[in-house]
């Protein structure tokens, strides 16, 4: 008997891509998979648009929940949503991307066959009207818990497979933050747990202009919000240098004042010895 998979789709104003990203779970060539949809309050037809689709997911998924209800948030709603999963393993993916064919699969076959938290893949970047922009694949696979404070890592999050089990342990995801999937790899691997890669193109990543990830400023303002939880580990002082070097950078190309974009990095390289000396004495 095959695993039970559940699959989580939160989804907030994706009217025009939500059917798509649903009929890619529907295409999956594993069988044995429960989807929870969860639509976040949004302002825009996508509750209708899944509405269009309910009696084929019920028809062809073990089993299909979905709902609307008033917005609380990504964080709030994939919490929500793993309370409803039932399955051993789980995947959540947005409503703007798309799995192909074989993901579940090979990352369910994977996962019973070698003991790690969670199985990541290679991506395919779409715009938004579903072309092939390129590919991103990694050459490393195996990413711990340095790799991800220190930015080393490529864990596309619309390629995540991860035990269910594993992430109740860990309570789920900070409401508080919006970059909930690198807030939660760095708490799964802390304690020398390590996530997984294959590399083989699993999901088609789409780039619009909606996308949380271009807004960069608020991305690693966040990031350094999230390492506070860290502060005492020894990579701190390295982590929180890279991630400042990086909003120096962001603010740079809004305020366009070398001066100060000069000023800011001379303090953060003295900030990163002044810390370093602390935590090594």
């Amino acid at each position: 008997m095959q695993p039970l998979v559940s699959v989580i789709i939160p989804c907030y104003n994706h009217r025009q891509y939500i059917l798509d990203t649903i009929k890619s779970v529907i295409n999956q060539t594993y069988k044995a998979i429960e989807l929870i949809v969860i639509d976040d309050g949004s302002k825009d037809d996508s509750f209708e648009e899944i509405k269009k689709i309910e009696s084929e997911c019920r028809e062809r998924f073990k089993r299909f929940e979905c709902y609307t209800r008033e917005n609380r948030g990504l964080s709030a709603t994939l919490n929500e949503a793993i309370q409803w999963c039932q399955g051993k393993y789980v995947s959540l993916i947005a409503s703007d991307d798309i799995m192909f064919p074989e993901k579940t699969s090979r990352q369910v076959e994977y996962l019973e066959n070698n003991p790690v938290i969670g199985v990541f893949g290679a991506v395919a970047i779409i715009d938004a009207s579903g072309n092939a922009v390129t590919k991103r694949i990694s050459n490393k696979t195996s990413f711990s818990f340095e790799d991800i404070i220190l930015n080393k890592h490529d864990l596309p999050a619309c390629t995540q497979m991860l035990r269910l089990s594993t992430l109740k342990d860990v309570n789920g995801y900070d409401e508080s933050i919006k970059i909930e999937d690198w807030y939660l790899w760095l708490k799964l691997t802390k304690d020398d747990e390590r996530l997984d890669y294959i590399p083989e193109v699993f999901c088609g990543y789409r780039v619009h202009d909606s996308n949380f990830s271009h807004n960069h400023l608020a991305m690693y303002n966040d990031m350094k919000k999230i390492i506070q939880d860290y502060k005492f580990h020894f990579l701190y002082p390295l982590a929180e240098y890279k991630i400042n070097r990086q909003i120096t950078k962001a603010l740079f190309k809004i305020n366009k004042s070398f001066s100060e974009y000069i000023w800011l990095r001379v303090s953060n390289w003295f900030r990163y010895y002044l810390l370093k000396s602390k935590i090594c004495k």
